[in-house]
């Protein structure tokens, strides 16, 4: 396991990877909510990806730089997540406190890395699911 977790600033930086957020694992109604919350022009030109069932063993780095909008009326039956690519630390907390107001099940939050981006989509969910549970002990 890979308990590199870091504390986030607040910087404009742009963290590691092409702009983009991909959504896993939500129902329907869900993904069309999360959307909805990306239409504000605070997050102007940010692609948003749905990972579907037929993802899951696709490289993440292919899956950053899909069209935006793909996926949205696929399922996929994995674990909630979002992980955000290309965002700065500021627009990743704008990401979070945007979430959390929907009211939504709570996901599993992660960033592209050097490492990550060449992890499939389901290597990185269970690596973020088993990174959870260790931190839930």
């Amino acid at each position: 396991m890979n308990h590199s977790l870091k504390v986030v600033g607040e910087s404009r930086e742009k963290m590691y990877g092409p702009r983009s957020l991909l959504i896993c694992g939500f129902s329907s109604d869900e993904r069309k909510t999360i959307l909805k919350i990306f239409k504000n022009k605070k997050f102007k030109n940010l692609p948003i990806v749905y990972i579907t069932d037929e993802d899951r063993l696709e490289r993440m780095k292919n899956m950053v730089i899909r069209d935006h909008e793909s996926g949205l009326d696929s399922e996929c039956g994995l674990e909630r997540a979002i992980i955000m690519s290309g965002l700065t630390e500021k627009e990743l907390h704008l990401t979070m406190s945007a979430y959390k107001k929907m009211k939504l099940p709570k996901p599993l939050w992660a960033t592209l890395t050097p490492t990550s981006q060449n992890w499939t989509v389901e290597a990185l969910i269970s690596e973020l699911n088993n990174e959870r549970l260790h931190l839930e002990k």
